[in-house]
């Protein structure tokens, strides 16, 4: 009950006074009670009791008393350093050379210093605390001390910055009016909350931009030097096709004045001054790089060549910069494009070499597969024509000596000399071929009078044709011919020959006819003529219209020996015949206009008096007895005294022996032991003076006719002509 009638919430005097009065209502209550069963006492009692556990609830309340006390003590003095620590806060953070700012996790702004927002005067009253973060970003982008890129407004900055606030530590740059610059550094806290940091960075910024502008101009120089450097011309343009950059080989390259080439010229403008001038080339124009230069979207690189004026060639090379500018640079590749021309024509002069080096191969190996087709022919119908004669010449040689009288006996040698006569015509004919065949024959051109030839030819074989009953008949010419004197006496020899042997009764008839620059050389005749399918083998070896003539009637290698001479000296030859009424060969020839070189025939007969020779003496050395003793018959039965030797040590020792000198020498050109007759004849000439004389030799080569030649020796082929060998000894007596 006591403790209903005090308040816990009076303080701890109220309440004793309370009791007090308590205790003095209740002891004047038992003072003035009456009852006489003790209920006075019992109320005593209780209020004793009461007593008790006032004073011990008032015990209670003075050590409540004293906590609270020293409770609200402790809470003054951390009031207190609260107070303090705010008030260093708020100085430390206004101590800060940066803007500072404080928001806590619900985005509100708790603090900031005096500096926070000091670049942007029109909105820093406005930062107190409180400030929501989205409205502080909100007024940042509306400062008009703000500074954005043009095509950026303060919504999409706005927008941008709140975007990067969900990162936990953002640092960015702001740029401010006035070109000033301000770095914003945002950091999140360990609870949630968000501290900025702001920073002027203008002189930062300036100094960067200095050195920046220091290290741009350095590199300008060395591009500018390096573009000076190179062996290109170069043209750097804007993007709005303006001249920013060059160098004076364009000038050179393209032919322009380095003063018009000017900041900012136009691309254009550069085009027109050069449109006179240049040639595009690979299938673009003008037109084309034109529409290259404006195009909008992206440009791939573009490559072409280009002609100024006849001789320069420039190769060009046009690329898109990042800042959608472009650069033009210009190669000479003049010398380069020559030299892959001349390489070219070098190709295909080469490739046309080749081709004909090709066919001529092929028809070098044509004809020596013909060549060699022929040497097959050779050895089996020479075999057979050259065994018909020997067999016939042995078989009368031999009859000699079977005791006939000496009409028979001079009959039957007369024989034997035609069959080896025909052995022997075989056999230079065969020569003949093979040096034409095998390209050693050499062609010495010289004037010829056709008519000389014509009067030669006449007088050799008009008995022939007499003997026939032909009329051989040459029309007179003072034509003048540039040929080989030997092979077209040898041309018209065989045509001859072969047209009297044909031709059975009727003429042969030999002339000219007049050509712009060259003759017609034409034999023709009445005789059997040519069927067409036979025109294409009489010039081949061995064939011959008649399969029944013997060999003296012909060989069938005239007409080869014509035809391979005709080659060499390059004289083209016709075939014109008709069966039955005859056949005519015309061989073309050039006209010359030089004197004529006299032709002399080899084979002509000379029939001097037997005395001519008489009491001669002649030295012959000779290895082959064979030979050596049919030398010494043939010519001792010419009245000459003959002196035998095997070998030029003989010879020399014979002479010595006998103390007589010879009138004329005849050597055979290949003796033994490595010996030559021009040796031989030159070491007595050495020892005895100068001796007339010639050489005899089966060796036809070129070299051998040299060495004669240098040694003023005459030269006699193997089989030795007896008439031509008495002339050459008549003539050198």
């Amino acid at each position: 009950m006591i403790e209903h009638l005090t308040d816990p919430s009076d303080s701890v005097d109220r309440q004793n006074e309370k009791l007090r009065k308590i205790v003095e209502a209740l002891m004047r209550r038992v003072e003035e009670s009456t009852d006489a069963s003790g209920a006075a006492y019992a109320q005593f009692q209780r209020a004793a009791m009461l007593e008790q556990e006032v004073r011990a609830r008032t015990d209670d309340l003075e050590r409540a008393l004293e906590l609270l006390n020293d409770s609200n003590a402790r809470l003054a003095q951390a009031n207190k350093e609260t107070e303090a620590a705010r008030a260093n806060l708020a100085n430390a953070i206004e101590t800060v050379q940066e803007g500072f700012a404080l928001f806590n996790r619900d985005e509100e702004l708790v603090l900031c210093n005096s500096r926070f927002g000091l670049h942007m005067p029109d909105i820093q009253e406005r930062l107190s605390p409180g400030l929501r973060f989205s409205e502080y970003v909100e007024l940042v982008s509306q400062s008009g001390f703000l500074s954005l890129p043009e095509t950026m407004s303060s919504q999409d900055w706005a927008k941008s910055r709140l975007d990067r606030h969900t990162d936990d530590h953002v640092v960015f740059n702001v740029r401010l009016a006035g070109n000033r610059w301000s770095q914003v550094s945002e950091h999140r806290t360990a609870d949630g909350g968000t501290v900025i940091l702001q920073t002027d960075v203008t002189d930062i910024m300036r100094i960067e931009r200095q050195e920046r502008d220091r290290i741009l101009d350095d590199k300008a120089r060395l591009i500018r030097a390096t573009l000076e450097h190179i062996d290109q011309g170069v043209c750097i343009f804007d993007s709005k096709h303006r001249l920013i950059g060059w160098n004076n080989r364009a000038s050179e390259l393209l032919a322009i004045p380095v003063t018009q080439f000017q900041m900012g010229t136009r691309f254009e403008t550069l085009s027109n001054r050069l449109s006179a001038n240049i040639s595009f080339q690979k299938g673009i124009t003008e037109a084309d790089l034109l529409d290259w230069v404006s195009r909008q979207i992206s440009r791939r690189p573009l490559q072409f060549q280009m002609h100024r004026g006849r001789s320069k060639i420039l190769s060009v090379y046009a690329q898109e910069m990042p800042d959608r500018g472009f650069v033009i640079s210009f190669t000479d590749v003049t010398a380069e494009r020559k030299s892959a021309q001349a390489l070219y024509e070098a190709k295909e002069l080469l490739e046309q070499r080749v081709a004909s080096r090709t066919m001529e191969l092929a028809d070098a190996l044509n004809e020596a597969e013909r060549a060699n087709a022929s040497k097959s022919r050779f050895v089996a119908a020479a075999s057979h024509d050259l065994l018909q004669p020997l067999s016939a010449a042995k078989l009368y040689v031999a009859s000699l000596g079977s005791g006939l009288d000496k009409c028979d006996a001079q009959t039957v040698a007369t024989k034997a000399e035609s069959a080896l006569n025909s052995v022997e015509h075989i056999l230079e004919a065969l020569l003949d071929i093979s040096k034409l065949d095998s390209g050693r024959a050499k062609a010495h051109l010289s004037t010829v009078a056709v008519g000389e030839l014509f009067s030669q030819m006449e007088d050799a074989f008009r008995p022939v044709a007499q003997a026939k009953g032909l009329n051989l008949s040459f029309v007179d010419t003072k034509a003048l011919v540039t040929s080989d004197a030997s092979y077209l006496r040898r041309i018209l020899q065989n045509l001859l020959s072969n047209a009297i042997r044909y031709t059975e009764t009727g003429k042969v008839l030999v002339g000219v006819r007049r050509r712009k620059t060259a003759i017609a050389l034409e034999v023709w005749d009445t005789g059997i003529g040519i069927a067409p399918d036979q025109r294409d083998i009489v010039f081949q070896e061995f064939q011959r219209l008649h399969s029944d003539a013997s060999a003296a009637e012909g060989m069938g290698l005239g007409l080869a020996i014509v035809e391979r001479a005709c080659g060499l000296l390059q004289h083209p030859i016709q075939l014109h015949s008709e069966v039955g009424k005859g056949t005519g060969f015309s061989v073309e020839i050039p006209l010359a206009l030089a004197e004529p070189t006299p032709v002399s025939s080899v084979s002509e007969s000379h029939n001097p008096s037997s005395d001519f020779l008489g009491n001669a003496i002649a030295l012959l050395i000779e290895n082959d007895e064979n030979l050596r003793s049919a030398l010494t018959m043939t010519i001792e039965a010419w009245g000459v005294e003959v002196l035998e030797c095997e070998s030029e040590k003989e010879a020399v020792n014979l002479l010595r022996e006998i103390g007589i000198l010879p009138d004329f020498v005849v050597a055979d050109f290949q003796l033994n032991n490595g010996k030559t007759g021009i040796d031989a004849i030159r070491a007595l000439t050495r020892e005895y003076g100068y001796l007339p004389g010639c050489i005899i030799s089966a060796n036809r080569s070129p070299e051998l006719v040299k060495q004669c030649e240098q040694a003023k020796l005459p030269l006699l082929y193997k089989p030795i002509d007896p008439q031509l060998l008495r002339s050459t000894l008549e003539s050198s007596i």
